[in-house]
């Protein structure tokens, strides 16, 4: 049986690409978009490759991003737009396959197994993607590619901005292997801390664990997590489009540090609620 082969698409710096495409006089500088930029505590929302030089990133309140860049020019958050951008982007997309999953407004999972013949291999296609949407769009994509959805993900995260990468068999082990176990999709802040108290500090080092000392301090999200290191991931990218049924709207972060003041949660929620009340209108 042939492997599927896997892409995972992610627009780079999402929000600040499509606010530098509609103002150019800010594309060379550091931008960042924020939950509410006349808030003193407004939260970075994304930030450009230029405000990344900076250490500016994402979940920092606007006081401290500015401390690290006294030059950032923060913008409020065009929601409208960028929803115009990730549908113009899905129908790029849908030139290649109708097996499309979304992962949030600027990240998609592809199934382009079926269309290699057409297109080529999954690199040649990821190169066709990445340049048509640069093309038509004007923002930049990083594409993984893989034989897994979890790898795919990892690809895309790989380089950036505009890149493709590609993590098959044959180079996973060079590739995947050695990077820190916090970048394989699922393992959260808790979770990176408790591994590192085994000695689990890659992604190679997850999965030649022993399975017994994985199952007794992680449960079945630690054998999981070890099937996810060794490539063993068989989810099949579900299709959705914008017209299946919305059974419900949410938002989710991970913050840049630990939330250790009522005032720190409480900016952080009022962004997620700001976010999820401007998908409801």
């Amino acid at each position: 049986m042939n492997d599927r082969i896997i892409l995972h698409s992610d627009l780079n710096s999402f929000y600040a690409s499509v606010e530098c495409l509609y103002n150019p006089k800010i594309r060379d500088l550091p931008v960042a978009v924020c939950g509410d930029p006349a808030a003193r505590h407004g939260i970075v929302l994304t930030k450009n490759q230029h405000a990344k030089k900076y250490g500016v990133t994402t979940g920092q309140p606007i006081w401290q991003a500015k401390q690290m860049c006294p030059k950032l020019i923060v913008v409020e958050p065009h929601y409208d737009l960028y929803l115009r951008f990730s549908k113009l982007a899905r129908e790029i997309y849908y030139q290649y396959t109708n097996q499309i999953e979304s992962f949030g407004i600027d990240e998609a999972w592809l199934d382009v197994t079926g269309s290699t013949k057409l297109f080529g291999c999954g690199v040649e296609i990821a190169e066709k993607i990445r340049k048509q949407i640069f093309a038509e769009l004007g923002i930049t994509v990083s594409i993984g590619v893989s034989f897994n959805k979890i790898f795919a993900k990892l690809g895309s995260d790989y380089k950036k901005p505009d890149a493709v990468t590609d993590f098959n068999r044959e180079n996973y082990r060079d590739k995947v292997w050695p990077l820190p176990v916090a970048d394989l999709l699922y393992v959260g802040n808790a979770t990176d801390k408790k591994m590192r108290k085994f000695g689990i500090s890659t992604i190679g080092k997850l999965a030649e664990s022993d399975t017994r000392l994985l199952y007794s301090n992680f449960g079945k999200i630690g054998i999981m997590l070890q099937r996810f290191a060794n490539g063993l991931d068989h989810t099949p990218v579900t299709v959705n489009d914008e017209n299946s049924v919305i059974k419900s709207i949410g938002n989710s972060m991970t913050t840049s540090r630990d939330l250790v003041t009522l005032e720190d949660v409480w900016v952080t929620l009022l962004m997620l609620s700001e976010s999820v009340a401007t998908r409801l209108r």
